[in-house]
């Protein structure tokens, strides 16, 4: 991005790595770097963390992290529910799914709000010497060396209250989300492989007479998810793609909606603040190639998933901990960072984000998909679900494809008591 005529030339900044993004992934990956030592500059396009339905489903894979960290003690006292099985209700009764009671040292998962566990973790790192976090800082625009769009990423171009600054790195590491700027800019070919569905996320109050546990309610044409918050729910209404602009719109076509998937909620549509919907389309796609020389691409910028599982969030914190693991030795020398060391990163995430994408493409193809087209009242729960619900290995299995997945991490390079080299 150029400076226009009388603009003052952008102030400049230099750090060993730079990370776009506060989210999951830039804010973890800033904590393991630079409790191991390394200089290490975030940045965050928002003035603070407080953005509501965001990714706040924090698995037990998350939670082994975050031991590993020292926060584990830290974390269970952030205001949370923790959800020991998740539930899908049908017409005719409720059914557990998915069993996390058996797993070790987490069986459950936790809802926490995710700017806590942001501002828990910028907490933690701020009180690195060699860390800083940069609010209310937007990344416009890659810099590459000698100018040269083809060649090595050696920073990026910003814009903050103060104007403009040219950051410079020798890594840059993309962690701004599903719709990236950098990884737009960077000419990397991202495979889109399609979503039959998008959200609409809203609050709902709660009642003494609902269900007492998070769940899922099935209907045709449409289903939700109730995420229990205490004294009111997070609702996502699932809905065809592109349908979920259209009901928005509609108080009234929402209140008819609800009514046939749970009539004893939708005459608490009235309740809900004007602005109180938020709209998610759901992608699914990911990079055929996370790097390039200077540049990394972690979490949603290199692979925006399904919400089914809610394991986006933990997907990211992986890729997170796996780059901290395999770039923090190398960026604790003065070396530029080799392509190859950013390639081995791609190559121990790639195997876990093309299972769950998978799974997660199967589910939607042939229970969302299905399900959507259908029309009819909310069904019965199925004999299989019926099954599948009495039978302990059953329901153990989905809770350990998403709440641990495929090849989970620990933390060995930034972990408790590494306070710098």
């Amino acid at each position: 991005m150029a400076a226009s005529a009388g603009d003052a030339p952008p102030r400049r900044i230099r750090a060993r790595c730079l990370i776009v993004g506060g989210g999951p992934a830039g804010m973890l990956l800033g904590l393991q770097l630079a409790r191991g030592g390394v200089e290490v500059v975030v940045l965050e396009k928002h003035a603070d963390f407080l953005r509501d339905f965001r990714g706040d489903t924090v698995h037990p894979s998350t939670l082994r992290l975050l031991d590993d960290l020292g926060l584990g003690d830290a974390f269970a006292r952030l205001p949370q529910r923790r959800e020991r099985a998740l539930h899908v209700r049908f017409a005719d009764r409720m059914l557990a799914l998915a069993d996390f009671g058996w797993l070790r040292p987490h069986p459950w998962l936790a809802f926490v709000p995710q700017w806590d566990l942001l501002d828990l973790l910028a907490g933690q790192a701020r009180a690195c010497p060699r860390f800083a976090l940069r609010m209310a800082t937007e990344a416009t625009a890659l810099c590459f060396d000698g100018d040269d769009p083809g060649g090595r990423v050696a920073g990026v171009l910003a814009r903050d209250a103060q104007g403009s600054l040219r950051i410079e790195a020798d890594l840059v590491v993309a962690a701004d989300g599903r719709d990236s700027v950098l990884r737009a800019q960077s000419g990397l070919p991202l495979r889109e492989l399609g979503a039959p569905m998008d959200v609409l996320w809203f609050r709902l109050p709660r009642e003494a007479r609902d269900p007492d546990c998070t769940h899922a309610v099935a209907g045709r044409g449409q289903f939700m998810v109730m995420i229990h918050r205490g004294d009111y729910w997070q609702v996502g209404l699932i809905l065809p793609k592109d349908a979920a602009g259209a009901v928005a719109a509609s108080p009234t076509e929402l209140q008819a909606r609800l009514h046939a998937l749970a009539p004893d909620l939708d005459a608490r549509v009235t309740a809900l603040a004007a602005g109180g919907l938020h709209r998610l389309q759901v992608r699914v796609s990911r990079l055929r190639r996370w790097h390039r020389p200077g540049l990394l691409c972690i979490g949603d910028a290199a692979h925006a998933m399904s919400p089914i599982g809610g394991v986006g969030i933990n997907l990211a914190f992986q890729d997170a901990a796996a780059a901290g693991n395999l770039l923090g030795p190398a960026l604790c020398g003065a070396a530029p960072v080799p392509e190859a060391l950013l390639a081995r990163v791609q190559r121990r995430r790639m195997l876990p984000t093309r299972l769950i994408q998978r799974v997660q493409i199967e589910l939607q193809r042939r229970v969302v998909a299905r399900a959507l087209a259908a029309g009819g009242p909310p069904p019965r729960a199925p004999r299989l679900a019926r099954l599948a619900s009495r039978l302990p290995v059953v329901r153990a299995l989905p809770a350990w494809l998403f709440g641990l997945g495929p090849r989970p991490e620990r933390i060995r390079f930034g972990a408790a008591g590494d306070s710098g080299r």
